[in-house]
């Protein structure tokens, strides 16, 4: 028998990844994207995969370098999806009876994301479009040469995307019959962020937020509105009224209502989701199970994957619709009845299903992760539970690997506040041997850890060290007070949960060594981990990741440092510089003590590498131990979807930290 030996970061390299599963309307089959680092290491690829519903059949569909997001034809009879074509992503079609993919648009920047229309006779598109291209979409682009960028909006940059490029985001019908005509239903000085097509076929809805009375500057607010537009005439209107921050529409079944995943913002940014319902044929918007304190969507953190999640689905009668929930550290599936008469959470266990499709007979397909698996697809029986495993994409790898297996628990805070935890052991601990612990914090901080698989927790419990986490006040899954009471209090109550979960876990598990603790986290996590550097001595070593250090600064030049900044401290600059000031961790970087390593890339843009320089330059001036580490080209995602090599690098680097600084028996 072989022994069994240690993850190392290098196993990224050989680690697969599903996810976009597409159900067929008609079959019991399921497309399905397959995505593995690329042999030469200098990124991914990916293509579509085809899988029956008893697993006894997969074959592989496509052959791109880049295939993403399969799509059924209403008949089932072709697959549409994206690839990537020249600097591009284009739409292709492959017939499912046989033959090539073909592609069918030839947008001048490219395709986004697209739906088929009811009838399957054309393809809604969403692509780039800039002023003054409305009537020719699919022109060719012209050599330019380099000229000084001129910005007028406030929102001028975006994080993954860089800046600005004077183009905004709208909707393309694009004929799949004759000469494939191209015509723009959308145009103006707005984005579209999601759209959904009438079962009739006669018209579309979209998503946007633009410029009212009550907001000059649809850059400054964080309300949406719904507007129908007519694809005979092109007539719009619009149909909420300005209330709402809307992050999905759709329309039922019968096309005689909008579903809506939107909040109020009645708690800002940390409001939680709710299904709302607005008739077309007039009557008020309503907010359905609002007394249920449940968060609608995914909110999961993990870093195997950057931006999960489905959109809601609806049963084949019409009278339920399927919504991802965030529930005490598991994304489930959940069953809203649309007549008001109840909901069911439909998925069971301790577990990630980060995307989900609906079969023709009613059954599940989801796509889901626990602690020891990255991701794979399942079958779900609705009517018995009964799940069926169609995939097992990491089995090669899997069986020559150990992994540590988290431990639930939860404890009382001091204030009386239940909190959940968790606590993973070092993957060969020995009987009665304590071990150096390091405590995890998450992003967001409107997130949440969970019941999912987490490489970084992986590596450092192979290394020796036991894993602390858990989901302090402002992380997701446990309602809406508790999420929402972070606001204006960073570094607070959210600071004293997590020292309180440290002093538990010490107390409860004899084998942790309180003399050698550790702390990284990233975004809010690296934050936090600032702050806590800041304001004690207990840990022996901390790394910092993509993080925040002054708030003053952060306003100015983050891509979504005006309004968050606004909304979570609760300042401005000019206004509250004290108050800012006050909860930045930069101000206290005379009492770090701590050795600290910074991490950051350098295209980072929701925190900028300016938040991460100020406070390596301020610790090196000090004299305190610390290096920086810059990562070329890497955004915020870098350790969910970053350069297959930056990724290794950095889990190295964390694990090397806290090997150098925190001494093993």
């Amino acid at each position: 028998m072989t022994t069994k030996r240690m993850i190392t970061p290098e196993d990224l390299y050989r680690m697969k990844w599903v996810s976009e599963p597409a159900v067929s309307p008609v079959q019991d089959l399921t497309a399905y994207v397959y995505k593995e680092v690329s042999e030469s290491r200098e990124g991914y690829t990916s293509h579509i995969r085809l899988i029956s519903h008893d697993g006894a059949e997969e074959r592989v569909l496509t052959q791109g370098e880049q295939d993403s997001s399969p799509a059924w034809s209403p008949d089932g009879s072709q697959l549409a999806f994206l690839r990537k074509s020249g600097s591009n992503r284009q739409v292709f079609m492959l017939p499912m009876s046989g033959g090539e993919a073909e592609c069918v648009t030839s947008l001048k920047h490219g395709a986004s994301s697209f739906q088929w229309s009811p009838d399957g006779t054309a393809l809604l598109v969403k692509s780039q479009i800039a002023s003054g291209e409305e009537d020719d979409p699919a022109a060719d682009d012209q050599v330019k040469l380099p000229e000084a960028q001129v910005f007028n909006r406030i929102k001028y940059k975006s994080d993954g995307s860089g800046l600005w490029n004077n183009r905004r985001s709208h909707l393309v019908l694009v004929s799949l019959s004759g000469t494939r005509e191209t015509r723009c239903i959308t145009s103006g000085d707005f984005d579209v962020t999601d759209y959904a097509w009438a079962p009739d076929g006669s018209s579309v809805a979209y998503v946007t937020s633009v410029s009212s009375e009550a907001c000059r500057d649809a850059d400054l607010s964080r309300i949406d509105d719904v507007f129908t537009v007519q694809l005979q005439d092109l007539s719009t209107q619009k149909m909420t009224d300005s209330s709402l921050s809307i992050h999905s529409v759709s329309f039922t079944p019968d096309g005689s209502q909008l579903l809506l995943l939107a909040d109020d913002l009645s708690c800002g940014l940390a409001t939680l989701n709710r299904i709302h319902l607005l008739p077309l044929q007039g009557g008020s918007c309503t907010a359905m199970y609002s007394e249920l304190d449940i968060q609608i969507g995914h909110s999961g953190v993990s870093d195997m994957r950057a931006g999960a999640g489905s959109k809601p689905q609806f049963s084949t009668d019409g009278g339920t619709v399927y919504v991802q929930i965030s529930q005490q550290g598991s994304v489930h599936v959940a069953a809203y009845q649309l007549d008001g008469s109840g909901m069911n959470v439909v998925t069971t266990g301790e577990r990630e299903v980060y995307e989900f499709g609906v079969a023709h007979d009613g059954r599940l397909i989801l796509a889901s992760a626990d602690p020891l698996h990255p991701g794979d697809l399942y079958v779900l029986q609705n009517s018995h539970s009964e799940e069926i495993s169609l995939t097992n994409v990491n089995n090669e790898l899997w069986s020559e690997l150990q992994f540590s297996l988290p431990e639930s628990f939860t404890f009382k805070t001091q204030d009386e506040w239940s909190l959940q935890g968790w606590i993973m052991k070092p993957t060969h601990l020995k009987e009665g041997q304590k071990a150096p612990a390091v405590l995890e914090i998450h992003g967001g901080p409107q997130a949440m850890y969970g019941h999912t698989f987490m490489l970084e927790f992986q590596l450092l419990a192979a290394a020796g060290y036991a894993v602390i986490y858990s989901n302090p006040r402002g992380g997701h899954g446990y309602g809406q007070v508790h999420v929402n009471t972070v606001r204006g209090d960073y570094g607070g109550r959210d600071y004293q949960d997590l020292m309180e979960l440290v002093d538990y876990v010490i107390e409860a598990y004899d084998c942790v060594d309180p003399s050698r603790l550790g702390v990284t986290g990233g975004s809010y996590g690296g934050f936090m981990t600032n702050w806590i550097v800041g304001h004690t001595d207990r840990f022996q070593a901390a790394v910092t990741q993509r993080s925040i250090s002054n708030w003053i600064s952060f306003y100015g030049v983050s891509d979504i440092g005006y309004f968050f900044t606004e909304d979570m401290i609760q300042g401005n600059p000019w206004q509250d510089l004290s108050k800012l000031w006050e909860h930045s961790p930069l101000a206290y970087v005379q009492h770090v003590n701590t050795p600290l390593l910074i991490l950051h890339g350098e295209q980072d843009l929701r925190c900028p590498i300016e938040q991460g320089e100020q406070l390596f330059i301020a610790l090196k001036r000090l004299g305190k131990t610390t290096s920086l580490v810059r990562f070329p080209g890497a955004d915020h995602n870098l350790s969910r979807s970053g350069h297959p090599a930056l990724r290794v690098q950095r889990l190295s680097h964390i694990v090397n930290w806290f090997v150098t600084h925190i001494k093993q028996e």
